[in-house]
């Protein structure tokens, strides 16, 4: 059972992190192509907690300039 809390209603969080789909999403590129990118060691930096796979948003940003300088 949730509990309700009173006073001001929360700020939502931002995620602190990306899945592999929300960053497919946020890069404009399919699944398929960031698995290529993976295999060809030009993906970006992951990190696992549990059995997830995860992406931050610094390794995304620092992703993004490695491919800006490789143009």
């Amino acid at each position: 059972m949730e509990r309700k809390r009173r006073g001001k209603p929360r700020t939502p969080v931002p995620a602190a992190v990306y899945t592999i789909l929300e960053f497919c999403e946020a890069h404009r590129i399919s699944e398929s192509q960031f698995y290529r990118l993976r295999r060809e060691s030009l993906g970006p930096r992951e990190m696992r907690a549990g059995g997830r796979v995860l992406i931050s948003h610094e390794a995304a940003a620092a992703w993004r300039r490695a491919r800006e300088a490789g143009s």
